[in-house]
């Protein structure tokens, strides 16, 4: 675990950090917590976002801690204005605490709540570092700006009535993670849990599928056989196997088996896009 008061490993290259937020007192704090980690050092500040396009332009930044609320070109404007062949990590800063800041966790590599802390700051530098050496960067702008739509949507229709859940906590590195329903792919069944699968990424969660399943709407997600639950917009096509069960294609190449008796439920979906 990185330490803030731990020496510079000199066979580390330097995290380069961009500071982006409207607030002096808040790029000052910012400052003093990037000064204080290991192998991290700030290669420009910017005030507001137009200011930031133009430092991001410029290149030579691995990392961006970014304001989410600034007036003119929001946080989440200049994240979707990057070139994704240049984009850096994004780090969200936030003085709020609702479904904005789990969204972004989804899609940027963390989010920090004001006022931000030195360890917190530091441990999130370092998944932004695994987060270089394992990501491209158009992958990280794509599903970030799937989580903005979902998160979009959300604030367009704030109110569920319908009393099916919008969201699921979910385990995730020792943490707790809150899931927004819009962005489930599938779910299978693992004896007494479910496995909830999300843009590429999977949860395990204590809870049987029939108990899952009541609690989401089902006009959208269907039970295509007694151990997997799939979200109706991710289906692709039905594709048949010789000799065995017909299985549903999603959109992110998963394949889930149908139970015959599902069969013609799941054509008639595919069949209503032609």
């Amino acid at each position: 675990m990185i330490q803030g008061s731990a020496p510079r490993d000199q066979a580390v290259t330097p995290l380069r950090v961009a500071l982006v937020d409207d607030e002096p007192p808040a790029l000052r704090r910012l400052q003093m917590a990037i000064e204080a980690a290991p192998n991290a050092e700030v290669v420009g500040q910017a005030g507001n976002g137009e200011e930031a396009l133009a430092l991001l332009g410029r290149g030579g930044v691995d990392v961006v801690l970014l304001d989410i609320r600034m007036p003119g070109l929001s946080g989440l404007d200049l994240a979707r204005a990057i070139d994704p062949e240049r984009a850096p990590v994004f780090i969200f800063v936030t003085a709020f605490s609702r479904f904005a800041a789990d969204a972004f966790e989804l899609a940027a590599v963390d989010y920090l709540l004001k006022p931000v802390e030195f360890d917190r700051l530091h441990a999130a530098l370092e998944r932004a570092r695994k987060a270089l050496q394992s990501r491209a960067a158009r992958s990280r702008i794509a599903e970030l700006e799937e989580v903005v739509a979902a998160l979009r949507a959300a604030e367009a229709e704030p109110a569920a009535p319908s009393g099916f859940a919008d969201e699921i906590w979910v385990p995730d590195r020792g943490d707790r993670l809150r899931l927004p329903v819009a962005l489930i792919d599938w779910v299978e069944a693992e004896r007494d849990y479910v496995r909830i699968h999300s843009r590429g990424r999977s949860f395990l969660v204590r809870k049987a599928i029939r108990k899952l399943q009541a609690e989401l709407d089902p006009a959208d997600f269907l039970r295509v056989h007694r151990g997997a639950l799939v979200r109706r917009d991710r289906i692709v096509r039905l594709a048949r196997r010789p000799g065995g069960p017909s299985a549903v294609v999603l959109q992110s190449g998963a394949e889930v088996p149908v139970a015959r008796r599902q069969a013609a439920q799941v054509r008639r979906i595919v069949g209503n896009r032609g």
